[in-house]
């Protein structure tokens, strides 16, 4: 088979394989047994085998991947997440657009210390969603900044998508940590504006909290609130960051000082119960396993792929396109872009980096810079349809009256938000380098 009807099988029998609904995982893999059949050969089955497991599974950055898993789990167990809303909902009370803004906030907070979508976007929908529409806020606009916001989850380190991204680039976690930083508080800060905005253009949108309802939390109670269950989560990003970036820890040992904290947390405000403890380490091996299997079927996706000559015509289409350089780069996110349609993250990265970032090298493209850029745009991954992990998410635990066409209706400003960044990074490549400079002299 020649390389052009490879790629067109192997790609091809990925969509028609998704689908049918079977996993990614096991798609993955079986288009590759089948693609070495057709390809290469079978007999280059043995060597992909050496490599997932001499090269790709022998990667000791991965082992933080588990560890920031169960640190998100221990910190989703302990409660604190609900009680740090109601905190900041009480706050921003005053202002129109208050629990959507509080919402924003409290996300950025889960986001850079669970780094988990679906737990983000589980709490907020169910502990903010239907405050908001009982106060009357509309619909779109509630069920698209808690889509969007939870998303923040895999861009704003600490974030196992950067881990398994750095583990696939020549870039380290330190330096893609502290690349990614600022625009993922950046897209936080959009969002909230938008908000802000939007609420401001059209009361109605965000009405105030009822004052009879903030008159009930005195001031000296608010603060109280504030230093019991926001510092807490403060200090679980402070401690894994700060160790991180100060280089006092590598990232597995930010993870571990991380999984320490949130455990000390969940033994604080959690119920401390031996079943919920070992609820969260059977959670946490499930979701790890779940990204492992995907890691062990894209790596022989690709490796089939490259063998059969497949990374040369990707490499060739690329080239090709007018427009040099620019075109280019706007095709490979163009792509990314379309890829989360149908794929999660993690296929996305283990599927494109191996295909695109021997290109960018070539072109002498700073690679932290594109793979920052790549990891803004898989946001949209979970926003768009017709698999948007964010929409499920928040249909599984939405009340009555918030239906699939809403929720596609609420993601489309904040997808347009998230491709504003991406033009933004463009034109101002400091967004992404110049934070990296400053801490680990990149």
């Amino acid at each position: 088979m020649s390389p052009e009807m490879l790629t067109l099988f192997m790609f091809g029998g990925l969509l028609i394989g998704l689908f049918m609904g079977h996993p990614l995982a096991f798609v993955l893999g079986g288009i590759a047994v089948m693609g070495a059949w057709l390809g290469p050969g079978a007999k280059i089955l043995g060597s992909l085998i050496n490599n997932i497991y001499g090269n790709a599974m022998d990667n000791y950055v991965l082992v933080a991947i588990p560890l920031f898993i169960l640190m998100a789990r221990f910190l989703n167990d302990s409660g604190v997440t609900e009680k740090m809303f109601e905190a900041m909902r009480l706050l921003l009370g005053n202002l129109r657009g208050g629990l959507a803004l509080t919402v924003v906030l409290v996300s950025v907070l889960l986001a850079a210390t669970t780094g988990i979508v679906g737990a983000s976007i589980a709490v907020m929908g169910m502990i903010a969603l239907v405050p908001m529409l009982k106060y009357g806020y509309n619909k779109e606009l509630s069920t698209g900044v808690i889509m969007a916001s939870g998303c923040l989850g895999i861009l704003i380190p600490p974030s196992i998508m950067l881990i398994l991204m750095a583990s696939y680039s020549p870039v380290s976690v330190g330096a893609l940590f502290a690349g990614a930083l600022v625009p993922g508080l950046l897209l936080g800060v959009m969002y909230a504006l938008y908000v802000l905005i939007i609420c401001h253009v059209k009361p109605s949108y965000g009405p105030l909290v009822p004052a009879e309802e903030r008159a009930e939390t005195s001031t000296r109670e608010l603060l109280i609130m504030l230093a019991k269950y926001v510092l807490p989560p403060m200090s679980l990003i402070l401690g894994v960051l700060g160790a991180l970036f100060t280089g006092i820890a590598t990232a597995t040992e930010a993870s571990a000082i991380g999984v320490t904290i949130a455990f000390l947390l969940f033994l604080i405000f959690g119920d401390r119960k031996v079943s919920t403890c070992y609820r969260t380490l059977i959670d946490a091996s499930k979701t790890t396993t779940m990204v492992m299997l995907v890691l062990v079927g894209a790596t022989a996706f690709t490796g089939v792929f490259s063998r059969g000559g497949g990374m040369q015509v990707i490499h060739d289409l690329v080239m090709a396109m007018p427009g040099g350089t620019t075109g280019a780069l706007i095709l490979m996110l163009f792509l990314v872009f379309i890829l989360g349609m149908f794929l999660d993250w993690t296929g996305i990265v283990l599927l494109s980096f191996p295909i695109m970032l021997p290109i960018v090298e070539n072109m002498g493209i700073d690679v932290l810079w594109f793979v920052v850029m790549v990891a803004v745009v898989l946001q949209t991954s979970f926003l768009t349809p017709p698999f948007g992990y964010a929409l499920f998410y928040l249909k599984g635990v939405a009340p009555k009256g918030v239906e699939i066409v809403d929720l596609y209706k609420a993601v489309i400003p904040f997808c347009a938000l998230i491709v504003l960044a991406c033009v933004l990074m463009a034109f101002f490549p400091a967004l992404v380098t110049g934070l990296p400079s400053l801490l680990i002299g990149y």
